[in-house]
């Protein structure tokens, strides 16, 4: 029986057939059948080879020189961030102040907008007690904070600038000048920080906030509360808090008839609510004014300013200017004055 030819003399053809990953296969057949993979391999090998060639620098220890160096620019950045502490205010430059309390900054005010006490009329009995209180707390006596409400344009946030500068002018030489700073209702949650900054201070300081009154979502009264009594600190000794508002308890009257409506206990809300009222001392109203006190008003306006005139004229134009602005008050009369004196082409100083 003979062998398959096959068998004996295998062909070229038949060598192709092998398997053309076996060990025997040349790395010239295996380029020739995988190009890419030999490619992807010669890289590999050359960044191999690189980075054999360039070993990475190792860095020489840190001296002492060198970590001094480092923290010192480190703690500079630090005071970088950090807030820049502030400045004492220049409380000589002035007897008046408005608080800032965006930038934290006390700006003098050199001429106060405030009329003579002794045009104030119709509120004798107001202006005797608080300035009998104003006094007291100038001269580092006990004294209460005040709440001044009532009727609008009667005069509350004139008899406190009035008063003020009524308490200067009858100071001792030897005593330092009693401080005015207002403070505005947007800005009472920084009223501790103020406060903080003028406990230390050698003058004595009446804070003053104009048509003071809490809606219904604001809870910044809180924080009143606490500032005025109550808290911790407590109020400074050489601070006093004198507030004027439309509003006898500070808060609108539908919020209070809507706590004895909702509450579970009606009686603690309310008391919740109205007890700011409480922290001031001091609750002196202002209602509407008569007829003849508003005259009277007009007259001593008229007299101050050297109005001249006829007087039966200018109560018959006193009586209608009243009668078309809707109200009788002294900030009424005060609009009627500015336009006569305008007539009259005399300014008012």
């Amino acid at each position: 029986m003979k062998a398959h030819p096959d068998l004996l003399d295998p062909s070229p053809m038949s060598k192709n057939k092998k398997n053309p990953g076996s060990r025997g296969s040349s790395p010239a057949a295996k380029e020739a059948l995988f190009p890419a993979a030999a490619s992807d391999q010669k890289k590999s090998k050359k960044i191999a080879l690189k980075t054999k060639a360039k070993p990475v620098p190792v860095s020489p220890p840190a001296t002492a020189q060198d970590i001094a160096k480092a923290l010192e620019r480190i703690a500079g950045a630090l005071e970088r961030l950090a807030p820049s502490e502030m400045e004492a205010p220049a409380f000589a430059a002035a007897d008046a102040f408005a608080w800032h309390a965006a930038t934290e900054m006390l700006q003098p005010v050199p001429r106060v907008s405030r009329v003579d006490i002794g045009l104030l009329r119709g509120i004798d009995r107001i202006r005797d007690t608080l300035t009998e209180n104003t006094e007291r707390f100038s001269r580092g006596l006990p004294a209460n904070n005040a709440l001044l409400w009532g009727a609008r344009g009667m005069g509350k946030s004139s008899l406190v600038k009035a008063v003020h500068a009524q308490i200067n002018a009858n100071l001792l030489a030897s005593m330092p000048p009693l401080k005015l700073i207002e403070i505005h209702r947007e800005d009472i949650d920084s009223l501790p920080h103020l406060m903080a900054l003028l406990r230390d201070a050698p003058f004595q300081f009446l804070l003053f906030c104009d048509d003071l009154s809490f809606d219904v979502a604001d809870t910044s009264y809180k924080s009143l509360k606490a500032v005025l009594e109550g808290g911790i600190e407590g109020r400074p000794r050489n601070v006093l808090f004198y507030a004027t508002s439309n509003r006898r308890h500070l808060m609108p009257r539908d919020m209070v008839d809507n706590e004895r409506s909702t509450a579970i206990n009606p009686g603690e809300a309310v008391e919740e609510k109205i007890s700011l009222s409480d922290r001031f001392g001091l609750w002196l109203g202002f209602h509407n004014c008569s007829q003849s006190e508003y005259l009277d008003m007009v007259f001593a306006y008229v007299d101050h300013f050297g109005l001249g005139g006829d007087k039966d004229k200018i109560t018959a134009e006193a009586l209608e200017w009243s009668v078309t602005r809707g109200a009788r008050s002294g900030r009424t009369a005060w609009q009627f004055i500015q336009e006569l004196a305008g007539r009259f082409g005399k300014a008012l100083g």
